[in-house]
């Protein structure tokens, strides 16, 4: 992206013909932790992710990314282990020397992007959008009854955050029938005809543009320094020290685990032992991770201690057990408020408040090689 495009390009009615992009639409949260941590000597976030255990990794991770919006609470615990002041990891977007471009840059795997792809991408997203507006009985609820796409994954469509190939199958047949073609090829051509006609011009302002990206972002960092002033003002309770009755124990829990098909971690006992946090509750255990379902932010190597008398929330990790065994899965919530269980091998989306609560259990902790 051209630096300064992005402003000029938002909001405006593109011209027929033109396929306007955000490539760094992921980005909704750009920040200083990376400079921040690296400055601090932690090369690796492993090595920071370790002072911080109330933050799961993979969200730290996220965070350090810019791909979620972190709280208030969570700006000033990461801020508090780099021994800097929370306000230290927010960027001004505005400043004459930023650019997204160069800030995402260490994010990146090198690998280029399929500009047609990314252009199709929006195209769909842009049909999908006329198509309900269209239909007024394709309300999002009619769409996950009848066609079964969940609100998650009908927003993400429509908001271009995917290129069509990395849909799983089922998405992509549920986008057919949506569309009422038989295959790929006729989607691809019913949403060329559909551009060529000038029938979504309307809707590509509604999806991720730059300078609607750079408008959020900007309100969103607004957003968290306010917070970060406002919890700065309020002194802190003073807490009477604990008196010393002894040295702090430490527990050790059993491990569990196998690897089994479709990401499952079996509930096989092995002969090791894992610490657990002083808070998680008696019926605490370990897993093994055994493959990395999760990307590479939790490796199969690692060992996580499930607490099945907790409840996961948004932003944290969770198991869920299935009948075969376990499953390791990011939970975060979708536009209606309901927590949305993810894991990205194999991938998947689970609606977790369709489950019953007795097989879900919260990730108090993580142990890595």
């Amino acid at each position: 992206m051209a630096k300064g495009k992005g402003k000029r390009q938002g909001g405006a009615r593109a011209a027929t013909g033109v396929v306007p992009v955000d490539m760094h639409r992921c980005f909704v949260f750009p920040n200083r932790m990376r400079e921040q941590r690296r400055a601090a000597g932690h090369v690796r976030l492993l090595r920071l992710a370790s002072t911080i255990p109330d933050i799961p990794y993979i969200r730290l991770s996220k965070i350090e990314r810019g791909e979620v919006v972190p709280r208030a609470e969570e700006i000033r615990r990461i801020a508090a282990a780099l021994a800097i002041a929370p306000a230290d990891l927010l960027l001004d977007v505005d400043a004459p020397g930023f650019d997204i471009a160069l800030w995402a840059e260490p994010f990146l795997d090198g690998t280029p992007n399929d500009l047609a792809e990314e252009h199709f991408a929006v195209l769909l997203a842009a049909a999908l959008r006329a198509r309900r507006v269209g239909d007024p009985a394709l309300t999002i609820a009619a769409i996950e009854r009848d066609y079964g796409l969940a609100p998650v994954n009908l927003s993400r469509i429509e908001n271009a955050q995917k290129t069509f190939a990395r849909w799983n199958a089922a998405t992509q047949h549920t986008l057919y029938q949506l569309f009422r073609v038989p295959d790929e090829t006729e989607l691809r051509q019913s949403v060329a005809a559909l551009h060529a006609s000038g029938a979504l011009d309307d809707f590509f302002a509604h999806i991720a543009s730059p300078a609607a990206r750079h408008e959020r972002t900007r309100a969103r960092i607004a957003e968290i320094s306010a917070a970060l002033q406002t919890s700065d003002a309020v002194p802190d309770p003073v807490v009477a020290p604990l008196p010393v009755t002894g040295a702090v124990s430490i527990r050790l829990v059993p491990v569990l685990g196998a690897p089994l098909a479709q990401g499952l971690i079996a509930d096989t006992p092995t002969p090791e032992k894992a610490e657990a946090p002083h808070a998680a509750g008696p019926r605490a255990f370990g897993l093994k991770v055994c493959r990395a379902t999760l990307g590479g932010g939790l490796p199969g190597q690692a060992v996580v201690i499930v607490d099945p008398d907790r409840f996961p929330s948004p932003g944290s990790l969770a198991a869920l057990r299935e009948e075969a065994g376990w499953r390791l899965l990011s939970v975060g919530s979708d536009r209606d408020g309901r927590m949305i269980g993810y894991s990205s091998n194999p991938e998947l989306e689970i609606v977790l408040d369709d489950c019953d609560p007795a097989r879900l259990a919260a990730l108090v902790g993580a142990i890595f090689p």
